[in-house]
């Protein structure tokens, strides 16, 4: 068995070897793939700052009292449930619009 293993890992090896293209040079006005989507990025994704409550919510100073409790009540309806989520960063992600939806909901409706 140990041969077949050992004639296979050849024969598999060579073959790829022999298959396998050189990746042509690239002419210094290209760059690499990271540098070409730094640049079409746009300036707010590469620097995230940290958005504040009204911003995480949707929310404009312009919107009347029952819009801001609908939307409010949509997002604490989505978020609530992501918050028992397996995966840590959804957890974590769903965690965070909770304070912001709890924070604007006492900044709009008073103490809960």
């Amino acid at each position: 068995m140990f041969k077949i293993l050992k004639s296979l890992s050849k024969s598999l090896s060579g073959a790829k070897a022999a298959e396998a293209p050189k990746p042509a040079a690239k002419s210094a006005k290209e760059g690499t793939l990271l540098e070409k989507v730094q640049k079409s990025a746009p300036a707010a994704a590469r620097a995230e700052a940290p958005k504040s409550p009204e911003e995480l919510c949707g929310i404009t100073p312009k919107m009347p009292k029952e819009e801001i409790k609908a939307q409010l009540k949509l997002l604490f309806r989505r978020y609530n449930r992501s918050a028992s989520s397996l995966d840590a960063k959804l957890r974590g992600e769903a965690e965070q619009m909770l304070d912001a939806i709890v924070q604007m909901r006492e900044k709009h409706f008073g103490e809960i």
